[in-house]
């Protein structure tokens, strides 16, 4: 009697088990946008209640055109930080994506480790030929009433490795010290290696919020700043002598790398709103 009470538990076992990955895979497949407002003390009058889409770590998902098109003429720009597709991925996914994103505001890009691994000279030429801007260590001014928010957009090291970024573009003429800017970068490690990061917002993904987090176990992760820097919402200080510090924000991000699977951390986009004084309820 013992070897069927044994089977049973096995049987118990495998069917937990197999829910269980069930759940992973749906979750990594749910659509979430999150909409949260961003203080910045130094945005001009004229952004407040600036909104931007902000979307990272696609991969090989399709962007939901149900929920993202009704965003045309509701945000002001759409931000996309890296990973836009992956190896072996079909280039008319990207395609799509790409279109959709365009259609709903002006669309800026940065790449991500894996748009590199993948043939990276038609990811750009797709990227570039939809009108989105694809941005390599070069600042954009992004302009509304009369004002201007620098957007500098940082490429992502070609051989890898977290010392090989480009110096970070400096910012010229009166908007290199009272100009209000936005860091769009893949990777947020990217900071640890700045003693200076002169910049109001920040804004990452490649985290993946560690994409499987286990209760007790958690996640575990190669550098110690991913430990601290996981996911959401952070301060980081400029370094430039200034009293106010960056705001970082790191997305869990759409996609999903390696696995399609997710726990513990539900996939993300975000709907930002810039204000100038206080956090107020979302319009």
């Amino acid at each position: 009697m013992v070897i069927p009470w044994l089977l049973g538990i096995g049987a118990v076992g495998l069917l937990s088990a197999g829910a269980f990955g069930t759940a992973m895979v749906v979750n990594a497949f749910r659509n979430n946008i999150i909409a949260q407002e961003i203080t910045l003390p130094s945005l001009p009058a004229a952004f407040e209640g600036y909104r931007i889409l902000f979307i990272s770590d696609i991969h090989r998902r399709r962007l939901p055109k149900a929920l993202l098109a009704p965003l045309k003429g509701k945000v002001d720009a759409v931000f996309l930080g890296g990973d836009l597709t992956e190896k072996q991925c079909p280039l008319e996914r990207l395609i799509e994506n790409m279109e959709l994103a365009v259609s709903i505001a002006p669309t800026y890009a940065v790449h991500g480790n894996h748009d590199y691994r993948a043939d990276i000279a038609k990811v750009d030429r797709i990227i570039r030929s939809s009108g989105a801007k694809l941005l390599m260590d070069e600042n954009v001014p992004l302009r509304r009433g009369g004002e201007t928010v620098w957007l500098t957009g940082v490429d992502f090291p070609k051989k890898g490795g977290k010392t090989a970024y480009a110096p970070l573009p400096p910012l010229e003429g009166p908007a290199a010290s009272r100009g209000c800017r936005i860091i769009l970068v893949h990777d947020p490690l990217w900071l640890s290696q700045r003693l200076a990061v002169p910049a109001d917002l920040i804004l990452s993904g490649h985290t993946h919020g560690g994409q499987v987090v286990l209760p007790i176990v958690g996640t575990k992760k190669v550098e110690k700043f991913y430990h601290e820097y996981n996911a959401g919402m952070f301060e980081w200080p400029r370094g430039d002598g200034s009293r106010e510090n960056a705001k970082l924000m790191i997305s869990r991000g759409f996609g999903t790398a390696h696995l399609p699977l997710r726990w513990g951390s539900p996939a993300e986009m975000h709907v930002l709103t810039l204000r100038t004084g206080e956090t107020s309820a979302m319009e």
